[in-house]
């Protein structure tokens, strides 16, 4: 399986991910049978926010003599409500809970350490104030995480932690709806039965959100890119058809320094199906066709915004058009200090946005609308020829 890099921790995690949430409340056999699947296909990045005993030792018990095999995610102020799952910015618990972690998963580190749930500038506040952070960044420099992460919903929060440079790394949630959605700042609403009629175009935080981490070399591991399954269902969608669980891994990994996405499986059958995603054609991957079409009462969308889905191609002139449009909108983030990173990303191109021919063979293809030609004379401005 392909991987790559996350950000700039000097990891490398495979493109499809195991998200262990389901397996909450499973027999060790059924936990074995998923994270023994998700090995044996190559998957080597795994997700562990759960702060119940039963699970993390589950897993930690299927994990033995493979804990060298994946990259862990595990979370510190995911802990018990009342057997319940929840959230603390308690600096004992937040501790108590982390390293029962480890002893559960019967390991001496985790892998990205992640400030779990920051959605809310209060929650950075209190996790800062409350000597949480201090905490992640002491386990780091005594090599009990290798990196710290955060896992967030809010655009606006996210974007906090990356610029003041708190976070190596985000999990962060993203599909096509969320794409569309508003700031809400509350994961329980965005997943609520009413969703769709909060939808109306593309969220420019959120798109910025991605290019800012990409200029920052800060990766993303990428949740709930199902929309908990309501893309795959036309019934649910805000899209007239159904998107496939492969055209939903496409549209994540085709956003700007997504590194991973990690799928919640509680069946080998359904890890199996994730990774299919690999060995899929072009056609079966595009998604631009589906998310074209939205239901009526849903406005905007992604007219003129350039969602990297390659339909443009194949370009006469032989340029990547959407990688060049890609790295145009991470610098329009600071166009007068544009990162070296994409400077030289874009120079490596084969073939710059320079060499267009005006032929207009893009802007027939796209389905968006997007104003392709003036993007590519604005990529010759800010990248020169």
């Amino acid at each position: 399986m392909n991987t790559r890099p996350v950000g700039k921790t000097g990891m490398l995690a495979t493109i499809i991910g195991l998200g262990c949430e389901h397996l909450i409340k499973k027999p060790y056999e059924a936990v074995d049978e998923v994270i023994g699947a998700a090995i044996d296909c190559g998957i080597n990045i795994m997700d562990v926010f759960m702060p119940g005993a039963e699970v993390r030792g589950q897993i930690g018990r299927a994990l033995r003599g493979r804990r060298g095999k994946v990259l862990i995610q595990g979370h510190i102020g995911s802990v018990d409500v009342r057997e319940q799952f929840g959230q603390s910015r308690d600096l004992g618990e937040c501790t108590r809970y982390f390293e029962e972690l480890l002893r559960y998963l019967d390991t001496d580190y985790i892998d990205f350490g992640m400030l779990h749930f920051m959605d809310t500038h209060e929650h950075i506040d209190l996790m800062i104030n409350n000597g949480v952070v201090e905490y992640a960044q002491q386990l780091k420099k005594n090599g009990k995480i290798r990196a710290i992460g955060a896992s967030v919903h809010n655009p606006q929060t996210a974007r906090r932690l990356v610029e003041e440079g708190m976070v190596e790394m985000l999990m962060f949630s993203i599909n096509p709806a969320y794409d569309m959605m508003p700031d809400l700042g509350d994961i329980e609403q965005m997943m609520s039965d009413g969703y769709a009629s909060r939808v109306s175009k593309i969220d420019p935080a959120r798109a910025e959100l991605y290019r800012l981490c990409e200029d920052r070399g800060v990766g993303i591991t990428v949740m709930k890119a199902f929309c908990a399954g309501k893309l795959l269902s036309a019934d649910h969608s805000i899209f007239t058809q159904a998107l496939s669980p492969v055209q939903c891994i496409h549209y994540a990994l085709t956003r700007p320094a997504v590194a991973s996405v990690l799928v919640g499986c509680e069946f080998r059958e359904e890890v199996e199906a994730a990774v299919r995603y690999c060995v899929a054609d072009e056609a079966e991957k595009d998604f631009s066709e589906t998310i074209s079409h939205i239901k009526d009462g849903v406005e905007g969308g992604f007219r003129e915004n350039c969602v990297y889905c390659g339909h443009c191609q194949p370009c006469p002139a032989d340029i990547n058009v959407a990688q060049v449009i890609k790295y145009l909108d991470i610098a329009c983030l600071n166009e007068k200090d544009i990162s070296p990173g994409i400077l030289q990303q874009y120079r490596s191109l084969p073939a710059r946005a320079s060499g267009c021919r005006r032929c207009g063979n893009c802007e027939e293809r796209c389905p968006f609308s997007v104003p392709v030609m003036r993007k590519l004379e604005k990529a010759v401005q800010l990248f020169g020829s």
